[in-house]
């Protein structure tokens, strides 16, 4: 797929670069937290694993890669799934084992082949920082989406202290000449790709839609939300127990500092359709 930056190029074949993309295991433990976030977006929830949350909708996964997500929104009940990537080495191998279920297209994310408004869900999940033009990606997945439609987001945030790639504390705040110099210092890359934003950068980004955050939500009751991961072990349970009695204003004073933020977005008015959870989704941004 591919904020425009310092020579910036697509970043083609990254499944080949980073070996996160074929833990099938890992995909689709996220793949369960996108779903099971769209369907109380939705009101569609679900106790079977995620079955018929997505029934007779079509969903487009925007940057696939090896397609272990897209397979799982096949299982989640839609109609029609769909698989965008300029990753080809990904795509071979989604083609290959998930080709009779979904629908792989090579394609640029700021040129889309779908139609005005046809797309019911799209999944855009942790993908932003590495295209070269994120506005513009944005910009085409609102052209593709229905007026009724749900647009599902991970987005990493700049001051998030430990980069997610790398595993380098501070990484994403560097300039791209110091963060260059640091990924080869400790011989991770030739240069740092990746290009963060903000809080405040992620809703200019998404300035033409309705957002709400799950973030916090999913943090705080992490079983609803098939979010048990976060929170492995005893350093895992230590957070929780901390995040469990933690007033709300401090947890929201201290959202412009988490690592990744889950939102889900819509061209038009629309509120969560689940049941009430102990902690909310808030909404973030209007038009």
């Amino acid at each position: 797929m591919g904020g425009v930056g310092r020579e910036r190029t697509a970043q083609l074949e990254y499944s080949e670069i980073q070996s996160a993309m074929l833990d099938e295991a890992k995909r689709r433990r996220k793949a369960a937290k996108i779903i099971a976030v769209l369907g109380h977006f939705l009101g569609r929830e679900s106790g079977d694993g995620g079955k018929g949350v997505l029934d007779g909708m079509t969903v487009a996964d925007i940057g696939c890669s090896a397609g272990f997500i897209a397979d799982e929104l096949v299982n989640a009940g839609a109609s029609r799934t769909l698989g965008v990537d300029i990753d080809v080495p990904g795509l071979r191998r989604a083609a290959a084992r998930f080709g009779d279920r979904v629908v792989f297209l090579c394609g640029d994310g700021t040129a889309l082949p779908f139609p005005d408004n046809s797309v019911d869900v799209l999944v855009f999940n942790h993908i932003y920082e590495h295209v070269v033009d994120p506005d513009a990606v944005v910009k085409e997945m609102h052209r593709v989406l229905a007026d009724d439609g749900v647009l599902y987001l991970g987005l990493g945030n700049r001051l998030g202290v430990m980069e997610p790639h790398y595993k380098l504390p501070f990484l994403s705040y560097l300039p791209p000449a110091l963060a260059d110099w640091y990924v080869r210092l400790f011989g991770k890359a030739d240069r740092y790709h990746e290009r963060f934003r903000t809080r405040r950068g992620l809703r200019r980004m998404l300035r033409d839609f309705y957002v709400w955050d799950y973030t916090l939500p999913v943090l705080v009751t992490p079983d609803r939300f098939a979010g048990s991961e976060l929170f492995a072990g005893l350093p895992g349970r230590f957070a929780r127990a901390v995040l469990d009695r933690m007033p709300g204003f401090l947890l929201r004073a201290l959202l412009p500092l988490v690592p990744t933020y889950l939102w889900v977005a819509t061209k038009k008015p629309r509120y969560p359709a689940g049941e009430r959870l102990p902690r909310p989704p808030e909404f973030v941004r209007t038009p």
